[in-house]
């Protein structure tokens, strides 16, 4: 993830900044009424971006012209919804590509679609998914932090082998290739941001309980019912 400036073909440059465009766009709109709503909630916007732009400045070589490293996306989507987390994860990204060389702006593009679209819809996906079925707060936060993580770098494979298909085997070797090589560095990676946004999601629930139940986190569901720890959590929270 976070490939570097200059080495997508420019057709593939255009072509992936013109697909981010509309999310952003649609972000941008979310996150204005998110904010004339609620102006109490920028503290915490700015923590989530904060938690992104530091965790995916801790790049690691991985594949040529990339790299690995925490994503942050998950805690963002979680908390704001998906298109809220493209806007701050496109200007992490511009941030990241202007002042600290990581990534680029030939490739902002290809970078905010796979760790600032693909990734926090992919998280927020899979927190839902397990939500319903009443799986524990905790462990919904740890799959979807893990799976905006990893769908981020699948994405990235995605991108990679489009550009430099392999000369015998095209698309498919090449997505393997690139897949393969992410995947010993990312697996271990993903667990770990996992594990952190555990760790800050309950920070978080004590020190924003009522900032989380109007978000709907804490919201208490019927498969919750038995939980005392969330529904105790609950106790004195503002509703939105």
């Amino acid at each position: 993830m976070h490939i570097a400036e200059g080495y997508l073909p420019p057709l593939h440059a255009v072509a992936w900044g013109a697909a981010s465009a509309p999310f952003v766009v649609h972000g941008v709109r979310a996150l204005t009424r998110e904010v004339k709503a609620h102006p109490e909630s920028t503290l915490l916007l700015g923590a989530s971006g904060a938690f992104t732009f530091v965790l995916s400045a801790l790049k690691i070589p991985s594949v040529t012209g990339s790299c690995s490293h925490p994503t942050g996306t998950g805690l963002g989507a979680i908390l704001f919804r998906p298109p809220i987390m493209a806007v701050l994860g496109t200007i992490t990204l511009l941030f990241q590509a202007l002042l600290l060389a990581h990534g680029g702006l030939t490739t902002l593009g290809a970078n905010a679609f796979s760790m600032a679209v693909v990734g926090p819809w992919a998280g927020y996906a899979s927190y839902c998914l397990l939500r319903r079925f009443g799986a524990p707060l905790m462990a919904c936060v740890f799959v979807g932090a893990f799976a905006a993580d990893l769908s981020t770098y699948c994405m990235t494979s995605v991108q990679l082998a489009l550009a430099f298909p392999d000369p015998d085997s095209g698309f498919l070797g090449a997505l393997g290739k690139f897949g393969g090589i992410f995947a010993v560095t990312q697996v271990p990676l993903a667990v770990s941001e996992g594990l952190l946004t555990v760790l800050v999601m309950r920070l978080l629930t004590q020190s924003s309980r009522g900032e989380l139940t109007r978000l709907g986190v804490l919201v208490p569901r019927r498969a919750d019912a038995g939980s005392g720890t969330e529904n105790n959590t609950n106790k004195g929270a503002v509703t939105g």
